[in-house]
């Protein structure tokens, strides 16, 4: 198993809670606001995923229960730490690489359509031990356009 990374200190962290609800948009807003137009599509997808998971699966939609967004975004990595109140998620080792679209769920993977995006948009996506946290980082790799934009 590969360890991940933990997330920098140095960085400038921000936070936001809400209760469990699956009205996304604002929060994904507030959570991309400074990710770069090229990224912003495929990490709004796998951010909705990760949070209608936390308010759905994990809160039951209990709106007495919060979930909880610490993040960072800086020119070169983003990460996302995402906290419910739930009873915890354990997902299947088989699905640490996830299969192709065509064989879920039919063909019998449990892990489903949430985790294979997970996988397939962040760089590298963690539970904690009890299942209530998952950590989320994208590396971000500017081209020398974008380079030469940020040094004029």
């Amino acid at each position: 198993m590969i360890a991940p990374s933990l997330p920098p200190k140095a960085h400038r962290w921000q936070q936001v809670s809400f209760a469990s609800t699956l009205y996304l948009c604002p929060i994904l807003d507030c959570l991309l606001a400074d990710v770069p137009i090229k990224d912003e599509a495929a990490l709004r997808l796998g951010l909705q995923e990760a949070l209608v998971n936390a308010a759905k699966h994990g809160n039951k939609l209990d709106p007495y229960k919060t979930i909880f967004v610490h993040f960072s975004v800086s020119q070169s990595q983003c990460w996302w730490i995402i906290t419910d109140q739930g009873a915890g998620f354990t997902p299947p080792d088989y699905c640490q690489i996830p299969p192709p679209p065509q064989a879920m769920p039919e063909a019998g993977c449990e892990c489903g359509r949430g985790l294979y995006i997970l996988h397939h948009v962040f760089d590298q996506v963690y539970w904690n031990s009890d299942g209530t946290e998952l950590r989320l980082y994208k590396a971000i790799k500017s081209s020398a356009h974008d380079r030469l934009a940020l040094q004029c």
